[in-house]
């Protein structure tokens, strides 16, 4: 802290001490005594104006400690925040990807569930073992970072994604209907299929989709549940479809 910008905080006790000062200073020599020493009352007034000015540099010193201990717990605090919101960050979200993960998923649907109808979809990248097996883990991880950057640039902006398995992601979208899911499904399969993976032998890559809608009320166990039996009649189906759940919702493959 630059003190000498700063207001000084004992403006008032250094005009005292200065006007004592000014006084002991003006004191008629004649008021020693025989010996030639300081008279017992100046010596007195002396003695104290220098306890006082060691005392209000020592206040001083104390204070400046003070501001700079002030300033480091303000920078340490400000440090733990940002600490906290990264540890926060780390425990709700996907290393590889930086969409939410499983656990906050779960909680984020049950917590919409307790004042909104939900559609979920969830999504597995199609032959995903034969794109690690044949290429490497690497491209894997590659593919899968593209698969959530088609899911970012199709999701309407009140949806949430997480990744809940290896190849494997949901989409919440908090108080959506049937045909709405459905159509938001859609886009996100065609986006998927026209992305540019670069694959070494230039095949494209592929997604299927089950897609539920529950009630208020549900839960993330219901909705998932739902969406991945879809899923898999979207599996059984060819792969790169989308199938709605046979609950709530009504409707058959697409």
């Amino acid at each position: 802290m630059d003190t000498a910008a700063s207001p000084d905080l004992f403006e008032a006790e250094s005009r005292a001490l200065q006007a004592a000062r000014t006084a002991y200073d003006t004191c008629a020599t004649s008021a020693t005594s025989a010996t030639n020493e300081p008279a017992p009352c100046r010596q007195a007034l002396g003695d104290l104006l220098g306890a006082y000015e060691r005392l209000l540099r020592e206040t001083r010193r104390l204070v400046r400690r003070s501001d700079r201990a002030e300033l480091e717990m303000n920078q340490l605090n400000l440090r733990l925040q940002d600490l906290a919101a990264e540890l926060e960050y780390r425990a709700t979200h996907d290393p590889l990807t930086g969409v939410l993960n499983r656990a906050a998923i779960i909680e984020l649907v049950n917590r919409h569930f307790v004042r909104n109808d939900l559609a979920l979809i969830v999504l597995d990248i199609d032959h995903f073992k034969r794109i690690n097996d044949s290429f490497g883990h690497p491209t894997g991880d590659r593919v899968i970072q593209g698969v959530v950057t088609c899911l970012k640039d199709e999701v309407p902006a009140a949806a949430q994604i997480g990744r809940v398995g290896g190849e494997e992601f949901t989409v919440v979208l908090p108080g959506q209907g049937g045909d709405a899911c459905r159509q938001v499904a859609h886009a996100l399969r065609h986006a998927i299929e026209a992305y540019a993976f670069e694959l070494p032998d230039g095949s494209s890559v592929t997604a299927s989709f089950g897609v539920s809608w529950m009630p208020c009320g549900s839960s993330f166990d219901d909705a998932y549940g739902l969406a991945d039996e879809a899923l898999y009649v979207a599996k059984r189906g060819g792969r790169n479809q989308v199938a709605l759940a046979s609950g709530p919702v009504h409707a058959q493959s697409a």
